[in-house]
């Protein structure tokens, strides 16, 4: 997490300055993220190709200010005061999906700004196989590899064979190519830092009917809509500790539709909180404190929050997204 009093005003308006049209003051970050709450960046930049991240870097190493990556934002909750540094939210070139020919290894290549459940529907098309499972996570290529995104019994790991980093804070002006291995992904994380952006990420598939990969898709997003709540929320909010699962034990404590403020314990999923249209970012992260210390006080088990917390007061009690 970043505190709203870890960046400089002066550094951030020399940065927008220098960056000129690349960056925008105030944008809403909120509007961004599945929670669909919270507040602007001081500054916000949509980068289009490696050109543009070389832009912000030069400038990051002249005015240092924090800095947020932002993918599809189902992972993410902004404070009300927004985040006092640059958000970075790549477009353009990153969203483009290389699939293999028929006579090619059956591997797929997505740039860093694809959404998974895109990625899933065209592998399947393409007769692929092995990544069905991601059409039910609605982040990004980029998001999956930085906190290992998984579900169904399978995860980015299992089959991500190659990716390319581009480091903000870093001294070169290109991306590089970086072994997995060097990652040390694990569950639901990475050694990824904040500065590091993924530009494009590759995965091993095998190849498969189309036919059977649209019914394993279909039976995925069917599980999801049966055992998961809609609404603004951003998925699981808590890693399941070691042979158990966050929502029992969310459930077991009571807290099953509990609600403070503008935000409530789904009643369908109990690992689950979800926001009020127009409700409050603040209001949510205080549920996820609230839980949080009422499992470990009622039944002496400590959950881990999995979501990305930015702009809240204190040290970080999130992993990355």
């Amino acid at each position: 997490m970043v505190s709203p009093s870890t960046g400089a005003g002066d550094e951030v308006a020399a940065l927008a300055a220098e960056l000129g049209p690349l960056a925008r003051r105030g944008v809403s970050l909120g509007a961004l993220t599945t929670y669909r709450v919270g507040g602007p960046a001081a500054l916000f930049a949509e980068p289009a190709d490696e050109a543009d991240l070389a832009a912000l870097r030069r400038g990051l190493a002249r005015h240092p200010v924090p800095v947020l990556v932002v993918g599809k934002g189902s992972n993410l909750l902004v404070a009300d005061a927004g985040f006092c540094g640059l958000a970075v939210h790549l477009t353009g070139a990153f969203e483009a999906v290389e699939l293999p020919g028929p006579d090619d290894p059956p591997t797929v290549a997505a740039g860093g700004a694809v959404g998974l459940p895109v990625l899933a529907r065209r592998a399947v098309e393409a007769g692929l196989t092995g990544f069905e499972w991601a059409v039910g996570v609605p982040g990004s290529v980029g998001g999956a590899v930085r906190m290992n995104a998984g579900g169904h019994g399978s995860d980015t790991a299992s089959s991500l064979t190659r990716c390319a980093l581009f480091d903000l804070a870093g001294s070169e002006d290109g991306p590089g190519e970086i072994d997995p291995a060097a990652l040390h992904l694990a569950y639901r994380s990475s050694s990824l830092t904040a500065t590091q952006v993924v530009v494009w990420a590759e995965f091993g598939l095998q190849r498969g009917d189309p036919v059977a990969g649209r019914a394993a898709i279909a039976e995925v997003v069917r599980w999801r809509r049966e055992h998961q709540p809609g609404g603004s929320n951003a998925g699981s909010v808590f890693t399941n500790p070691p042979d158990d699962a966050a929502g029992r034990l969310v459930e077991a404590a009571g807290l099953k539709g509990h609600r403070l403020g503008t935000a409530q314990v789904s009643t369908k999923h109990a690992n689950f909180i979800q926001a009020d249209d127009g409700g409050s970012a603040d209001d949510v992260a205080r549920l996820i404190d609230f839980v949080a210390a009422a499992v470990e006080e009622r039944l002496g088990v400590v959950l881990r929050p999995e979501v990305q917390m930015v702009g809240f007061d204190g040290a970080s009690r999130a992993v990355t997204r």
